[in-house]
């Protein structure tokens, strides 16, 4: 069943995963430490690249269909205008209230 991100425990991952749906990236970047970093499937990304490539240059989407881990973990249908819809994972480090690292991949 796919629960809205506004409903998501941890309100550092709620308000990065808001921020995408409403296409708003002064709130994602706001919700990321200055020294974030993420990896992709493995890979190490720069997380400001990603996101503008990723997230904002193809108009992302995330529906969260579940969360573990204290919030800290997701399960989301991922969808832009790249790589229509996917299953993905998401795994969020906070710190003070922050994202300080992301890593994400299919599911």
């Amino acid at each position: 069943m796919t629960s809205p991100v506004d409903q998501l425990s941890d309100p550092a991952v709620r308000a990065f995963a808001a921020a995408p749906n409403a296409n708003d990236q002064t709130s994602l970047f706001e919700a990321l430490t200055p020294a974030a970093t993420m990896s992709d499937d493995g890979s190490r990304r720069d997380l400001r690249e990603w996101l503008n490539w990723e997230v904002f240059g193809s108009r992302g989407h995330m529906d969260v269909v579940s969360e573990s881990d204290g919030g800290h973990g997701l399960v989301a249908d991922y969808r832009n205008d790249t790589w229509r819809s996917m299953g993905t994972k998401w795994l969020f480090t906070v710190d003070g209230g922050k994202v300080s690292r992301l890593e994400t991949g299919q599911a």
